[in-house]
């Protein structure tokens, strides 16, 4: 037969088109050299069993394609499996070897998973021990375990169960899409603060174990939690009626701030002073609150006659004796007369400096409630007329009896020395006047006050004596009138 030159041509194009096609074919897909050992070395993986386990199976080292099964073996009631790895490949040697699945039909294959990746590298020849391997459970074992665990639920409550959760999760798409995200961003998260987590893990328990020492007092909280919510509970129509009308109320409030709020600041103020003082004299308070129930019962015994009656008045169970000046007046520590100012009198003229009070001993029978004698509430067991005399060290004197009244009980007018406080030591002596002092000038006189006996005109005058004014006796011989009584005795 003769041929063309075009022919020979054409034979010649198709002699190299199918020549590289079988290459790639044996090079690229079939992979011939791996078949015939070139480029690879033999390691041996011992397995519990073979799990499905086939010849030309993959290998994969960090999830990359390394090698091929070329052979699963019996050897003694284990499995082998001879992986063909290729050469130009470092696998560390300290390694678990897994059995996989593609998915859930077959398609097994063994990950090499490292342990220490700076170990020695495998080489020809070597074992991996069956310490070091695992294969996944059986599927069928797995199917049956499952098809167990469905046909011990009854059918009538599966179908409720689907039901109940297509209508609790029916429509609610975006949110669990949203709720994914954001669980896995706190995973996210987590992973980047894996040192502050671990350290919160590790050193957890001592927090722990408070919790479990406090155990009755979290008890007792939780008590008293169920308390309140079940009172909540009870008085739930009430509460409503507060979180309604609550918000009314407060703008009313607010509005009566608004409006107090020039003269608000002031009386909180002064309130401050009085509380203060309510806390200086709690204990006084707390008697006083004690003693109101009996005072009350006394005050209203007096109308039990006219009780429960129709009657006219009967009267009440009250004496009105008034024993005036049994005791007698306090004068001493007071103003003398012509020196006090008139009721009529508010303003004008100024009040004396210093304290005025009955200045007579603690003891005696003149007022005997008196400023004196009044409770030091931070000194138990002291009297005194002041709060600064309370709150100090200085001790209460009086200036006398009370019986010895000279018409100027503070020695403002005639001089006389008026006895200081003492602070719990003597008094020390007056210092005695400087050489060359002018002396003290005369003391104005002074109008004398007192006391007389009607029916014989006698009374004690200003030095102590005794003197008699006939005229003003009971049964004095001349008429008297308010001009006579001015008249000197003798005159």
């Amino acid at each position: 037969m003769h041929l063309t030159r075009r022919i020979w041509i054409q034979l010649a194009i198709f002699v190299v088109v199918s020549l590289v096609a079988i290459s790639v074919m044996a090079f690229g897909y079939v992979k011939l050299p791996r078949l015939l050992g070139v480029g690879t070395y033999q390691v041996t993986v011992e397995l519990p069993e073979a799990g499905g386990l086939y010849e030309r199976a993959n290998v994969t080292y960090r999830g990359t394609e390394v090698g091929q099964v070329k052979a699963v073996t019996l050897n003694d009631g284990e499995v082998d499996a001879v992986l063909a790895l290729t050469s130009s490949i470092d696998i560390p040697s300290d390694l678990d070897a897994e059995v996989h699945s593609v998915s859930a039909v077959g398609e097994q294959y063994i990950a090499l998973l490292p342990r220490d990746g700076s170990s020695a590298p495998l080489k020809n020849g070597d074992v991996i021990t069956r310490d070091r391997s695992s294969v996944p459970p059986d599927i069928n074992e797995l199917l049956n375990a499952t098809n167990r665990g469905l046909e011990a639920i009854p059918g009538d409550n599966l179908t409720t169960t689907v039901d109940e959760a297509y209508v609790a999760l029916g429509g609610l798409g975006p949110e669990l899409s949203r709720f994914i995200k954001g669980s896995t961003a706190l995973a996210i998260d987590a992973r980047a603060n894996l040192d502050e987590l671990t350290n919160v893990v590790d050193n957890v328990g001592p927090l722990l174990e408070t919790q479990t020492d406090t155990s009755d007092s979290v008890q007792a909280w939780a008590a008293n939690l169920a308390e309140v919510t079940q009172q909540l509970r009870d008085n739930d129509a009430a509460v409503r009626g507060v979180l309604e009308d609550g918000a009314p109320a407060t703008e009313e409030v607010r509005a009566l701030f608004d409006r107090l709020q020039p003269t608000l600041p002031v009386i909180l103020s002064n309130l401050v002073a009085v509380g203060e003082v309510a806390v200086a004299y709690q204990p006084a308070i707390e008697q006083l609150l004690v003693l109101l129930p009996t005072g009350t019962e006394a005050i209203q015994a007096v109308s039990v006659a006219n009780r429960n009656t129709k009657q006219d008045y009967k009267g009440a169970f009250l004496s009105f004796n008034l024993n005036l000046n049994l005791p007698s007046v306090c004068n001493t520590g007071f103003l003398p007369p012509q020196q006090q100012r008139a009721a009529a009198f508010e303003d004008y003229p100024d009040a004396p400096p210093g304290d005025i009070y009955c200045r007579v001993p603690q003891d005696s029978t003149l007022n005997v409630r008196g400023a004196r004698n009044v409770p030091c509430l931070t000194r138990p067991g002291k009297r005194a007329p002041t709060a600064a005399m309370c709150e100090s060290d200085e001790v209460y004197v009086p200036l006398n009896d009370g019986f010895n009244w000279k018409g100027d009980p503070n020695a403002t007018v005639t001089g006389q020395a008026v006895p200081q406080p003492r602070t719990g030591t003597s008094p020390s002596a007056e210092a005695p006047a400087a050489a060359g002092a002018a002396p003290p000038a005369a003391p104005p006189p002074d109008i004398a006050v007192a006391k007389y006996d009607p029916a014989t005109g006698t009374y004690i005058g200003p030095d102590g004596k005794v003197y008699t004014q006939s005229n003003l006796a009971t049964d004095a011989s001349k008429e008297q009138t308010w001009e006579s009584m001015l008249i000197p005795p003798g005159s």
